[in-house]
């Protein structure tokens, strides 16, 4: 099984419910060596399944439903990729937009955009999630009259090892740090929560492998700051950079770390590229600035060689092949149409 799924990428997006045009997830085939994307169709009709992540150990996944009542559904994952529905429960807030499963496997958490909050939900034996377990709704505002009117969790972050939750605010240019109680599986605050420069808006964070460095793409402010991260949990800010050189306006969105932590790479949407900087200093060099062949990169995902940027707007997946030497990505074949696409899921 894990070699037939290891070349299967499932694909989430926007359908009506969301103004997009998908009918929920879909399948593609991954040619490993070539990087090419074989479209299988939907293997799932479900509203708004914008953000997709798998169990660490089980071939189970989960979407998050991106509703005015938000939801989280899960899937058993079948050989060929075909997905059966496990279950289906309420995020308790409203357009959840990321999510993530704890490394042990036991809880899936939830940051409610809409809502501004972060919910738990215990995973059983077979990753089935049941009854939410907890709830922490964020307070604040940012200096965004449209954008930051009040809280907007936009990704929550568990440590790989033992250290706190990460969340990330939009709303409140903010970090929140969270530990776990695995035996209730309630959320216990970390005191103080990380305020990132007003006007930030903090969208998603990417780790380095050695879990002693981070950084934090800006929404609102175009940018992405680095951050020293301690084995407690604590980030001290090292300095910003822009995300993007290009003219116009740049609205990051994903931002990752490669395998070898060499590199950082951030999309841009509003102008269409993936930024490419050089992790060998205080703070990430712009080494490249890639133009995706469409205006609004939503994410993107790295896997061996090949790096695959989903475009929600222009209703396509490209393909992408890293350079290992400067880390910089090349276009290779045609992009693989998918509509609204906004998660790609190896």
């Amino acid at each position: 099984m894990a070699r037939v799924t290891g070349t299967i990428v499932h694909i989430g997006g926007y359908t009506a419910e969301g103004g997009g045009r998908g009918d929920g997830i879909v399948a593609a085939r991954r040619d490993p060596d070539s990087g090419e994307l074989t479209p299988l169709g939907t293997v799932a009709v479900t509203a708004n399944p914008s953000f997709l992540v798998r169990h660490p150990t089980l071939p189970v996944l989960y979407a998050v439903n991106e509703l005015p009542e938000g939801e989280v559904s899960a899937f058993a994952v079948g050989e060929r990729g075909e997905l059966s529905p496990l279950a289906v429960r309420a995020t308790g807030g409203a357009e959840p937009a990321h999510l993530a499963v704890a490394p042990d496997g036991r809880h899936l958490f939830v940051a409610n955009y809409g809502g501004g909050s972060v919910a738990v939900l215990p995973l059983d034996e077979r990753g089935v999630p049941g009854e939410r377990s907890d709830l922490v709704v964020h307070e604040g505002h940012g200096p965004d009259p449209e954008r930051q009117e009040k809280a907007h969790a936009h990704m929550v972050s568990p440590d790989p090892g033992r250290g706190p939750l990460l969340a990330v605010d939009l709303g409140t240019d903010s970090v929140y740090r969270y530990d776990l109680d695995a035996a209730s599986g309630r959320l216990v605050p970390r005191a103080p929560r990380v305020r990132t420069g007003s006007g930030t808006g903090p969208r998603h964070l990417a780790r380095h492998p050695d879990g002693r460095r981070c950084w934090l793409a800006g929404e609102l402010d175009a940018t992405v700051t680095a951050y020293d991260l301690t084995p407690e949990g604590a980030l001290h800010q090292r300095g910003r950079v822009d995300a993007s050189e290009r003219a116009g306006h740049v609205q990051p969105s994903e931002i990752t770390v490669g395998p070898d932590g060499r590199f950082l790479y951030v999309g841009n949407r509003g102008v269409g590229t993936v930024s490419v900087f050089a992790l060998d200093g205080e703070l990430p060099r712009l080494v490249a600035e890639v133009e995706t062949g469409g205006e609004w990169p939503r994410h993107f995902v790295l896997t061996g060689p090949h790096l695959y940027v989903a475009d929600e707007r222009a209703d396509m997946v490209r393909v992408f092949r890293v350079d290992p030497s400067s880390g910089v990505p090349v276009p290779v074949g045609e992009p693989v149409p998918v509509f609204s696409p906004t998660c790609v899921l190896p």
